[in-house]
């Protein structure tokens, strides 16, 4: 029994053998040995890229060569995946039956949204996802010198020029009526309060209520037309935050906001009287006022969310505001009319947008505009009325990682009357009404994460002169390194002349320019740098025929060129932001009574600003401060044979704010512009008519008043008693 266990455990022990030695055999067979090598599109090696057969562990990573090499055991047809961060995921068939494969792999590279670099030639943008943020609401509200008015704080960056007497954005040699402002991409037929002749006037929206402000100096999207200099574009807010009410006691008025939140939406509401006049009664004024400006002011926000990605909103600004003054002769201070003026100002949007799929979105809106200026000029009655509707659907998606487009269509209608009522009892009036059908194509191609072109054309069908124009646009961005990238802009834009030009000759084609810009910019640990340079060239523009404001023509063309430096930080120095813009402006134009091609009195050569923001823990403030230098503007003199020659003085200006929070719900606000006190001088105005000597009596156009005091407490109220309103201010 013992010698049969033995016998047999040696047999089995054997046949174990046999099976173990066999099933190595077989292992060797059937082995596969895999080998390559692993290259970008340019053929340089990849090292450290991930290959392996999916679904099994067999697998190498590549070498300082990008080659790679192992075996598998694996048989029959297999994926092959190789992998590396930043390159699109290869994957390939293979046959594994123990024969030795080698497989050459180029990799792809992927677009990386939060890498890949963006245009920024002749745009300053900021919202809460931008990569390239420049300007925000509360940048706006706290400059100094800005009085919280969006034109006012855009007035410290480069591109821009100083006219104190209008306070509109005025854009590398464009007048202050070239820049469009769009809110969430619907346009804004008025975006100014009326002022006062040679008095500044303020924007007429809150910045708090936006997320976002893009500034484009040139060079914008497709999607916005109607603008021949520039395109400002504010984004309403998705979000209205906690439930709360505030309140702000000014010296010039008071307010009272109140946001009210639900779970998928908010409401906003905001109601503002200002009235001047008490201030006008302790600062003595320029301006020969009877009544100084009064206004009531409400503005409102609707938001809610709708469905799983959908998002609608309405936003709308009410404005009533009046004022009266007498106007002096200027060869006879004692000989006066009187101006009086009532505005009544409506703004409304709506707009839906929702994401369709995980490529694709939508966007639509319609806005109107109702404006209304009644004025009386001694017993002439003048009233100028302005509406208009504006719809606008775009859809923007993705056909590839490496291939965007957005197109949308547009229609802008609007009508305009003056009147005349003249004290003999007879009236007339002028006025025309214009449709502009529009729509648009643009796509932006990634060739890689360094570069990125961006093609599109506008299509406009003018129906008031029976006119088809299609505006061509391009820009291309480089990127540099990580940080910094060159960028390239070029498009032709058009837009419909004056109102007051129109009114007289209602067959007048657009005005038209053609931009050129490159632009360097490096953002670094809180830094960024700009540098940019442009060339800009009108045509068509409106002059009149042989002097006579009644005849007019398109005639009228010009230039613009020059170049840009701004540098922002607020990184390097611990509770400090800062930052300074330069600019260097060289333009002539040939246009309305203009006798030959010369300087426009609007235009600046030389604008430096430098603004800081200094943030004191240990007493709760904030102070800021804004120097403004600008060099000469022309002017003509009718007592000079030369035409706009000319120049008015150094224009000097250094404003400061402090905000005081003795706690997060009460702010107490202090500012005031033109600290010094440096009397500014714009241009001076002549008289209509000579002396008995022959010389045209002249009055310098100065501010209104040396300087502007403003003070306010503003007060919050909520659950959550950590919130302020120093955004808002």
């Amino acid at each position: 029994m013992n010698l049969y266990r033995v016998i047999a455990k040696k047999t089995d022990m054997k046949t174990l053998f046999t099976i173990v030695l066999t099933g190595i055999v077989s292992l060797a067979i059937a082995q596969t040995k895999i080998s390559g090598k692993v290259n970008d599109k340019h053929g340089e090696a990849i090292p450290g890229a991930n290959i392996f057969l999916e679904d099994a562990y067999d697998g190498a990573s590549s070498d300082e060569e990008g080659k790679f090499q192992f075996t598998t055991t694996e048989t029959g047809i297999k994926i092959l995946v190789v992998k590396f961060i930043g390159y699109k995921e290869f994957k390939q068939n293979i046959e594994l039956n123990g024969k030795s494969l080698f497989i050459e792999v180029q990799l792809q590279e992927e677009i990386n949204q939060l890498e890949a670099v963006t245009i920024t030639a002749g745009s300053f943008t900021a919202s809460d996802a931008s990569r390239r943020t420049v300007f925000k609401a509360i940048d706006i509200a706290t400059t100094a010198g800005a009085t919280a008015d969006i034109a006012g704080a855009l007035n410290t960056l480069p591109g821009t020029q100083k006219n104190g007497e209008s306070g509109r954005l005025f854009v590398r040699g464009g007048d202050g009526n070239e820049t469009r402002t769009f809110i969430d991409g619907n346009v804004v037929l008025d975006a100014y309060s009326p002022s006062a002749p040679n008095t500044p006037s303020r924007g007429r929206f809150l910045p708090f209520m936006f997320k976002g402000t893009s500034f484009s100096t040139g060079g914008y999207s497709a999607e916005y037309g109607q603008a021949l200099s520039s395109a400002l574009v504010l984004d309403s807010k998705d979000e209205g935050g906690s439930s709360r009410t505030d309140f702000g006691i000014l010296s010039i008025g008071g307010d009272v906001a109140h946001t009210q939140s639900w779970e998928r939406g908010s409401v906003s509401g905001k109601v503002q009287y200002t009235n001047l006049q008490p201030y006008m009664n302790l600062i003595s004024q320029e301006v020969d006022w009877k009544s100084a400006p009064v206004s009531i002011e409400a503005s409102g926000a609707l938001r809610q969310h709708v469905g799983k990605n959908g998002m609608f909103k309405v936003y709308g600004n009410f404005n009533n505001s009046n004022f009266s003054l007498y106007e002096h002769s200027i060869s006879d201070y004692n000989q006066k009319f009187l101006y009086d003026l009532q505005n009544d100002y409506r703004y409304i949007n709506g707009t839906y947008q929702n994401a369709l799929n995980e490529k694709w979105s939508m966007r639509s809106g319609l806005s109107y505009t109702y404006l209304q200026n009644d004025a009386m000029v001694e017993l002439t009655n003048i009233i100028e009325t302005e509406q208009g509707i504006h719809a606008k659907t775009v859809f923007a998606g993705s056909i590839t990682d490496k291939f965007e487009i957005k197109s949308g269509s547009e229609i802008i209608q609007r009508s305009y009357a003056q009147d005349f009522n003249l004290n003999d009892g007879t009236s007339h009036s002028l006025n025309f009404n214009e449709l502009i059908a529009a729509t648009f194509v643009e796509v932006d191609l990634y060739t890689s994460n360094k570069f990125v072109m961006r093609g599109g054309a506008r299509m406009e069908y003018n129906d008031l002169i029976k006119q088809f124009s299609v505006d061509p646009r391009v820009s291309l961005a480089y990127k540099m390194g990580k940080k910094g990238q060159f960028s390239f802009a070029y498009g032709k834009f058009r837009q419909t002349a004056k109102n007051e030009l129109v009114r007289v000759n209602n067959q007048l084609d657009p005005e038209k320019a053609e931009h050129f810009i490159l632009n360097y910019q490096l953002i670094n640990d809180k830094r960024t740098f700009r540098v940019e340079t442009y060339y800009k060239k009108y045509s068509r523009l409106v002059k009149y025929v042989q002097g006579d404001a009644n005849v007019l023509d398109n005639d009228g063309d010009g230039f613009a060129k020059g170049f840009e430096l701004f540098w922002r930080d607020n990184g390097t120095i611990r509770n400090t932001d800062y930052w300074i813009s330069y600019s260097y402006l060289d333009t002539k134009r040939n246009y309305l009574n203009y006798p030959y091609e010369a300087v426009p009195t609007f235009a600046s050569a030389h604008n430096l600003s430098l603004v800081a923001k200094y943030f004191i823990l240990p007493i709760k403030s904030q102070l800021g401060a804004t120097y403004s230098i600008t060099s000469g503007r022309p002017y003509n003199d009718p007592n000079s044979d030369q035409f706009n020659g000319g120049k008015t003085p150094t224009y000097a200006d250094l404003s400061f704010n402090w905000s005081y929070l003795p706690k997060p719900s009460l702010i107490i606000y202090f500012s005031c512009t033109n600290i010094l006190g440096r009397d500014n001088i714009f241009g001076y105005n002549y008289s209509l008519t000579p002396d008995s000597n022959g010389v045209y009596a002249s009055r310098a156009v100065r501010q209104p008043a040396p300087r502007f005091l403003f003070l306010g407490i503003f007060i919050t109220l909520s659950k959550d008693k950590s919130m302020t309103q120093l955004p808002n201010l």
